[in-house]
């Protein structure tokens, strides 16, 4: 995937996070209760929260090539249940072409691959992936999986201070 020099040298706007999930799929929903977090969070209000639900090509429209974008969602880390892991840039690229569990890593892919294609892929850009224990039908995560909400959060906001404190 390719970045322009115009979106590495344009002005930023604010950090978009895409909660993806399915919140009535128990740890599925994990990106969705990050995103909730993040909205109560005292620093939350300088991110642009977008609820991705099972995410679509429709979500291409939240994208800002000026903008970092952050993606949030379950994964396969072949780790134990709430294992929290960030890829960023080429690294997250890499990770989403990898072998996918569920929909909407495969829609996460494509949405990420259509934005490049439109020439909007932002060059920050992260995914930051929990591993879930289940996801069954429930409505909250996994007591292990709902532990990293936290770490969740604190490494989205360490991730949009570095980005901005290398402005």
């Amino acid at each position: 995937m390719q970045t322009s020099p115009e979106q590495i040298l344009a002005p930023s706007a604010a950090p978009v996070v895409l909660g993806i999930g399915n919140s009535l799929l128990t740890d599925d929903g994990i990106g969705i209760h990050v995103t909730t977090a993040l909205a109560r969070h005292p620093d939350g209000g300088a991110l642009r929260l977008c609820d991705g639900g099972t995410i679509g090509l429709s979500l291409l429209a939240e994208i800002d090539a000026h903008a970092p974008l952050i993606a949030v969602d379950a994964m396969e880390l072949h780790a134990p249940p709430g294992t929290l892991a960030v890829f960023t840039g080429a690294a997250m690229d890499r990770q989403l072409t990898g072998t996918k569990r569920s929909a909407h890593e495969v829609a996460l892919a494509d949405l990420m691959q259509a934005a490049d294609l439109s020439g909007i892929l932002p060059a920050r850009r992260a995914l930051v992936a929990i591993q879930p224990e289940v996801t069954t039908w429930g409505l909250a995560p996994t007591p292990a999986v709902a532990a990293a909400i936290p770490r969740a959060v604190a490494a989205i906001l360490t991730l949009v201070k570095d980005w901005s404190d290398a402005d």
